[in-house]
């Protein structure tokens, strides 16, 4: 079997699941790409023709879509709902790299350089998915020059939140990196004025994630904030009391963990 006829043979794979995460379902109607930011400014005839040449399909909350080194090449228009895009250590930490969401698309590495998947990708939300394959993505991003740039604006994008990422790991401490991670969801409170929330407060394990640190570093960290007055928590939401206070701290560097919330 040649090269070309393995990449036909496995333009439709079943989306793979490790352990026992179940995998996506295959869907009977096919859907339309009109509300993903990339295809918009396709014309109504090479829209319909890119949606017949997707397999679409759904998952639930949990489902495993793709797997880290899974050899396929496809390329996932998320249509409804969203993913997370993860990895774990050796030790079976999360890593977490991105969030997809309703109109975003994930998997275009392997489509562009023909080699296995990069990371893993569960799915958070109810989602239905159109998998196109890499050779009819090439085709898309090849006509459009439009296409082509918006490509490599989101590569870009990648390399710099890797770079930075990367900063922060060698620089910062991982009380820092939950610090910033804090900041980075948080939104004003339209109650409150000069306030500010996190809503919903995403789990432990999730800013551990985020951050690259563990669980128990992130139930410390929010413990802290609390009892000095920077946060307040209340339910599902967290609000910012003191922002300047919080700023300042994932400016620092402390180098005891006792210190970082003072």
């Amino acid at each position: 079997m040649t090269s070309d006829d393995k990449s036909n043979a496995m333009s439709h794979p079943d989306i793979l699941s490790t352990g026992s995460a179940p995998a996506a379902r295959t869907m009977e109607v096919p859907g339309t790409l009109s509300g993903v930011s990339l295809l918009r400014r396709l014309p109504p005839e090479a829209m319909q023709k890119v949606d017949q040449q997707c397999l679409w399909k759904t998952a639930s909350p949990g489902d495993q879509i793709l797997s880290r080194d899974q050899h396929s090449s496809d390329v996932y228009f998320v249509v409804k709902g969203k993913v997370r895009i993860v990895n774990f250590s050796a030790s079976g930490r999360e890593v977490a790299y991105a969030t997809a969401e309703t109109g975003d698309y994930f998997g275009e590495l392997s489509a562009i350089d023909n080699h296995p998947r990069s990371a893993n990708v569960v799915a958070l939300d109810e989602c239905r998915l159109a998998v196109m394959p890499a050779g009819v993505f090439r085709d898309v991003v090849r006509a459009d020059a439009e296409i082509s740039w918006c490509v490599m604006e989101k590569l870009c994008a990648i390399v710099r939140a890797s770079d930075d990422r990367i900063m922060d790991l060698a620089t910062l401490s991982a009380y820092q990196r939950v610090y910033l991670e804090l900041l980075k969801i948080k939104r004003p409170d339209p109650v409150r004025p000069n306030s500010w929330l996190i809503y919903p407060l995403p789990t432990q394990a999730q800013i551990a994630a985020l951050a690259s640190t563990t669980r128990e570093t992130v139930a410390r960290v929010l413990s802290q904030l609390q009892a000095d007055g920077i946060s307040e928590r209340k339910g599902r939401t967290l609000y910012i009391r003191q922002l300047d206070r919080l700023q300042r701290l994932a400016e620092r560097a402390p180098h005891q963990p006792e210190d970082a919330a003072r």
